[in-house]
């Protein structure tokens, strides 16, 4: 499909900087297939599904990916940021760079905040490779949870571009930027259907009879990314690697079986879950990555309810909800949106999506 299919004209001021205090007091769209669009609040969330329906939810947390340092003992040190994309094994990151252009394979970087180092010595790597589109890969001296560490202490919350354009990160972002459910470290940008939850509204969901299971996918930079190929059949999708228990898979399919839905909590989720369904809508364990790209024509297989925020235009995001639940409506959900002052992007509001092809 033509990507230009996809745009749309979104005001800067609908573009949240910070997100709603409490977090479940932020608007909520609900999509529903041919019925009128409704306006509700996150908090609503327990009327709008039924005893035995089941939520999933990305229990990744996201890392201090943002880090500044120097290239060192080449001339000049030219100040260099990183961000890391994607770990290769214990010590190597796929990294963006700026500018990548004063790099070279065989340069040290030095990682540190005004020259300052970790408190484990200097967090220095090494450039291996450079590709095409200003990335990366970096081999740290340290590895494994030493690394990990180090990471931690000197670097920054990797917060999305159309935030970070606005203003710089702070100790609040280390907050914000995480979801309650954020226990297993690896991803560089957060699942953002999950910021809206507190533990006053997952009570309120489980006494609605509502389940709640945790998925693992680390998203990954290109999650956001504007397509910028003319034909979305043109575009090369990001992987991120992704589990989901044997428990949990089990757990799914047998509320499936007794009439329950399963809502995803997030494109993540719902994207994790459409990767480990077979044909028959069945959720297999799954642990591997994921490049899976979803747009019009996608026979979904396992999810039924899209609990997800507001998308950047042209975004494989918004191609993702175009799939979900019809372009004509997702268009026309985004222009009620626009209008009415939701708030869009990471830290914004809420839309809950029903499939085009089943009741609500």
């Amino acid at each position: 499909m033509r990507t230009d299919l996809f745009d749309f004209d979104l005001p800067a001021e609908n573009i949240a900087l910070r997100p709603v205090s409490p977090r479940d007091a932020a608007r909520m769209l609900v999509v529903r297939p041919g019925a009128p669009l409704e306006d509700w609040i996150v908090r609503d969330l327990p009327s709008l599904l039924a005893p035995g329906d089941q939520l999933v939810v990305n229990d990744t947390r996201v890392i201090a990916a943002q880090l500044t340092g120097r290239r060192i003992g080449r001339g000049l040190e030219p100040k260099i940021e990183a961000t890391l994309i994607k770990r290769l094994d214990g010590a190597r990151w796929q990294a963006l760079v700026k500018p990548a252009k004063k790099l070279l394979p065989g340069d040290v970087v030095r990682f540190g905040h005004d020259g300052r180092v970790c408190l484990l010595g200097h967090l220095d790597a090494t450039v291996e490779a450079k590709g095409e589109a200003g990335e990366v890969t970096l081999a740290f001296s340290f590895h494994g949870p030493v690394l990990d560490q180090a990471i931690a202490e000197i670097g920054a919350t990797p917060l999305p571009p159309y935030i970070a354009s606005k203003r710089p990160p702070d100790t609040q972002d280390t907050t914000d930027y995480q979801t309650m459910f954020a226990v297993n470290e690896g991803a560089v940008a957060a699942p953002t259907a999950g910021l809206h939850f507190t533990a006053e509204l997952e009570a309120a969901l489980a006494a609605r009879g509502v389940g709640l299971h945790r998925i693992t996918l680390h998203v990954g930079a290109g999650t956001f990314l504007p397509v910028k190929a003319e034909d979305t059949s043109e575009h090369r999708m990001h992987a991120e690697w992704g589990t989901i228990s044997s428990g949990t898979a089990d757990a799914l399919n047998a509320a499936r079986a007794a009439g329950g839905r399963v809502v995803a909590v997030g494109t993540t989720s719902l994207r994790l879950l459409e990767s480990a369904a077979r044909d028959d809508g069945r959720i297999a364990p799954f642990a591997d990555e994921t490049s899976i790209f979803i747009t019009p024509g996608y026979r979904f297989r396992a999810v039924d309810v899209l609990m997800t925020n507001f998308h950047l235009p042209r975004s494989t995001l918004f191609m993702l909800v175009s799939a979900f639940c019809g372009l004509d409506t997702m268009q026309a959900a985004y222009a009620h949106a626009i209008r009415t002052g939701y708030r869009f992007y990471s830290y914004g509001d809420a839309s809950l999506l029903f499939r085009n092809d089943i009741t609500p």
